[in-house]
């Protein structure tokens, strides 16, 4: 008998899942929408709730797939039943099998048709670069903070939008960490080596966790965009958090951005990730500039020999494959983690260095390529 599928073993944990207000399981009753899994055991569903339910069943819907082998994280998102329009049960045969919806593959009738925002063209910023990955743990935020501060150097005017809310880092690598000033409706970035910066991390305490939703990424986006002085830039990075998710449609869709950058790191894992991203970008209508290879080996700095502590050439291999150019592979180097966590980024602190000619070197190319694009101007 051929092993079953995450999907159908998630299908038969939650039919054991039972709604007494209805008599009947999660998934005969229809409740359960848009199921999506990864293939390192992420599951993400749907919960629809009548008021009338008890609350207790998203906790029973959660336990049940989380007990399931494979399945490292679950998150249900609990929509109310009447609101998001939910066709009541069809009758079925007894006996027969049912398998869930999944995200993308129900029937375009029953796809709400919910118009996308129209981006606002912000021409005082400048370029508008978006710095992303596929995954977390991959020096997406040491990339961006490098790039800013290296632009900055070369006489630019620059912007730092840390629009991470999961896990804003900008400011621990800055070493900048203040309540930013409000004059009138608009509050002021803070500066740090020539860079203006934006952080959730600036407004929140330390522990406390963003447990938010896509209307609220979105607004704190778009004020970040709108309601911050940022004056005249040449170039507005953006530090987004790791994924495809909520942070990264909200920010297309508030604002034209120029191009994005790809972070991963040589292993499969890294790539296979980062690919999801990369082709997320090209979907909604996002240049990809080209893919960076962060963590690409290890020099002793005693015998100056390089080791492959990731493996090799994943990043090459993603750019062939998407037909990008690979921008860069930055080395695994101590004193890039130590500035990131005493605010002087590697390009101030050991220019000279093998990682920090690697993302000086980054700048310069990022700078070219921005350069051969117009800068987006209002109607």
């Amino acid at each position: 008998m051929a092993a079953q599928s995450l999907q159908e073993r998630i299908a038969g944990a939650l039919v054991r899942v039972r709604n007494d207000r209805l008599g009947s399981d999660v998934v005969s009753a229809e409740q359960v929408r848009d199921v999506a899994t990864t293939t390192d055991g992420r599951v993400r569903l749907t919960l629809l709730l009548d008021p009338a339910d008890d609350a207790g069943l998203v906790g029973r819907v959660r336990s049940a797939v989380a007990g399931l082998e494979g399945v490292r994280d679950v998150r249900v998102d609990v929509k109310d039943s009447s609101a998001a329009g939910a066709a009541p049960p069809e009758k079925k045969t007894p006996g027969a099998g049912r398998s869930l919806p999944v995200m993308g593959q129900e029937p375009k009738s029953q796809r709400a048709a919910v118009p996308a925002p129209t981006p606002v063209a912000y021409p005082n910023l400048g370029h508008i670069i978006a710095v992303s990955s596929g995954k977390g743990g991959v020096g997406k935020s040491t990339v961006a903070a490098n790039l800013a501060v290296a632009l900055a150097q070369t006489g630019a005017r620059v912007g730092l939008m840390d629009a991470d809310i999961y896990g804003p880092n900008i400011p621990a690598m800055l070493g900048v960490n203040e309540q930013p000033e409000v004059r009138g409706e608009k509050i002021i970035p803070l500066e740090a080596h020539g860079v203006k910066v934006m952080s959730l991390g600036f407004l929140v305490e330390r522990d406390q966790p963003a447990i938010w939703r896509g209307p609220i990424i979105m607004k704190i986006i778009t004020q970040f965009l709108r309601d911050v002085m940022w004056g005249e830039l040449d170039y507005f990075i953006v530090d987004l958090p790791p994924g495809t998710g909520d942070a990264q449609l909200s920010l297309v869709q508030a604002t034209h951005v120029e191009g994005s950058l790809i972070v991963t790191t040589p292993q499969e894992v890294s790539t296979g990730d980062a690919l999801r991203g990369a082709k997320m970008f090209q979907r909604v209508g996002v240049p990809v500039f080209g893919i960076i290879e962060n963590m690409s080996y290890f020099e002793c700095p005693h015998c100056n020999v390089q080791t492959t502590i990731f493996g090799s050439g994943g990043g090459e291999r993603l750019a062939k494959e998407l037909g990008l150019p690979l921008l860069a592979q930055i080395p695994l180097y101590g004193r890039v983690l130590e500035g990131g966590d005493t605010g002087k980024p590697i390009v101030l602190a050991e220019p000279d260095s093998v990682a920090g000619k690697a993302l000086l070197e980054l700048a310069r190319r990022i700078a070219a390529a921005a350069e051969l694009r117009p800068v987006e101007t209002s109607n």
